[in-house]
């Protein structure tokens, strides 16, 4: 029966109609498909940067990056719908028996069934929710990927995937589908096909067919889906009018869905907002079971089979942040700012040397001190034992954020944010560092995740790359964290042109 819940990917599917293929123009990031796993994250093709990537190259036997990944166990997301909305039958574990790096450059999500029949398998999500285009520009997310080696009745019940989902429904759990979701490569029961889905709008019927969704299937080239490695790719673009989403495997486009084919509300419910990345592998539940024509997994489906991802990478194109005047929320900036020789005025506070200090205006370039907010929101300050000293902001969990209005970028953009940051949250405990312009709840230009550093003073300069800006905007620094646990400190930041 149709699911009237959240969970989007979970949805009853109905196999689909292959589309004709068409080459996609980012060969470049295509080679090496059909290998050995460990191949590199390839380098962003001519027009494109790397906005972020995982290669797994941990140690064999060992967890994925908890600074990248956030490992989902259990039957449901608290509070969220039981077997994950979707009638999928394993208990999602950390245990590095369904769930770890192999030493080769792989993560290993592995299927188990005990001997009294119950199943365990493994599932991430990216600590990350900001993955989305820059305004007029392209996003690509592309993972290279072995899917479980196993077909006939022995793969009865096994649905490995790849895919996303809205940033709104991190702590909701209940707003599928409008919020969004991207099948980047779903596939059930061993057959050799990757299905490629877009949910979105309402439970059940609606623009987007749910909970079917707008779909198509198609034959993973060259070698079969099972034991060799493919990669697949979702382009999300918003350079063209009506803005469209694109998804291929090994470099064919196979499926497309565009603004037009829906009302505008229920696109951008579901597009205008920043993504999280998810990998796992089901058993059983509202897709392979109709595939099937029955109950899965079965007593003949084969445990310990696993899905190898050899990287996930994301990658960006063109676009650019709106420049030009500043808008303040949250308050009213006050003191002005004057600049001679070198030696910026700000709020009364002189300042030499390239810091800006006292909590308003400067330069973007230089060294700006998080302690010079003028307005901010669960922050702390200490006495900072870094280099130089001074004072950082401390104690910062999910939610907090602080304000520095008034930060000139000057008319050539910058692409680049670092931060000098301490961390001595608990294992497991993680967070980002996200940078947002002239409101604290726009979408940021740019995060990195931060976890344990070695300490609450053990200081690290951590790089993430941003969408272009100019101009003179008021820069909001915010910080989440799927934890309510205090997670990281700041003690300086700023931005470069590289």
């Amino acid at each position: 029966m149709p699911i009237t819940h959240s969970h989007a990917r979970r949805s009853r599917r109905r196999p689909l109609t292959a589309l004709i293929a068409a080459v996609s123009g980012l060969a470049m990031l295509c080679l090496g498909l059909f290998g050995t796993a460990g191949a590199a994250v390839p380098p962003a093709g001519s027009g494109w940067s790397l906005v972020w990537s995982d290669d797994f190259s941990g140690a064999a036997g060992t967890l994925p990056s908890s600074s990248n990944w956030i490992i989902d166990t259990g039957h449901s997301y608290p509070g969220g719908a039981a077997n994950w909305g979707t009638g999928e039958v394993q208990n999602y574990t950390s245990s590095t028996a369904n769930l770890s790096q192999d030493g080769s450059g792989d993560l290993r999500i592995t299927p188990i069934r005990d001997s009294a029949g119950n199943w365990t398998s493994g599932r991430v999500e990216t600590q990350r929710t900001d993955f989305q285009p820059p305004a007029g520009g392209k996003l690509r997310i592309e993972s290279r990927i072995q899917m479980p080696n196993v077909t006939g009745a022995a793969a009865d019940g096994y649905w490995p995937a790849f895919w996303t989902l809205g940033a709104g429904y991190r702590g909701n759990y209940w707003n599928w589908p409008s919020i969004g979701e991207f099948d980047l490569m779903e596939n059930v029961n061993g057959v050799n096909q990757v299905w490629g889905t877009l949910h979105c709008g309402t439970g059940s019927g609606g623009p987007c067919n749910e909970t079917t969704g707008l779909g198509a299937t198609h034959a993973c080239p060259g070698s079969a889906c099972q034991g060799n490695f493919h990669t697949y790719a979702l382009e999300w673009d918003r350079s063209v009018s009506p803005q469209q989403l694109r998804w291929y495997v090994d470099g064919v486009q196979y499926h497309s869905v565009n603004a037009s084919q829906m009302d505008a509300a229920t696109w951008d419910a579901a597009t205008n907002h920043g993504h999280f990345i998810l990998l796992n592998v089901a058993m059983g539940g509202a897709f392979p079971d109709p595939v099937a024509g029955h109950q899965t997994p079965t007593s003949a489906t084969q445990s310990g089979v696993p899905m190898l991802v050899d990287y996930v990478a994301v990658y960006s194109s063109g676009g650019s942040t709106t420049t030009g005047g500043t808008t303040t929320t949250g308050g009213t900036a006050t003191g002005g700012t004057t600049t001679t020789g070198g030696t910026t005025t700000t709020g009364g506070t002189t300042t030499t040397g390239g810091t800006t200090t006292g909590g308003t205006g400067g330069t973007a370039y230089s060294t700006l001190q998080a302690e010079s907010f003028t307005q901010q929101s669960g922050v702390g300050v200490e006495a900072c034992t870094d280099t130089g000293g001074g004072q950082d902001i401390a104690s910062l969990a999910n939610g907090d954020w602080a304000y520095y209005p008034g930060i000139d970028f000057g008319s050539t953009a910058a692409h680049q944010f670092k931060a000098r940051v301490a961390s001595g949250a608990a294992g497991g405990v993680s967070g980002l560092v996200e940078v947002r312009l002239d409101s604290r709840t726009s979408t940021p230009i740019g995060s990195f995740a931060v976890a344990n550093t070695g300490g609450w003073q053990s200081w690290q300069t951590i790089p993430a790359n941003i969408s272009a800006v100019t101009g003179k905007h008021d820069v909001y620094l915010t910080f989440t964290s799927g934890q309510p646990a205090d997670f990281v400190n700041v003690n300086w930041f700023t931005f470069s042109q590289t």
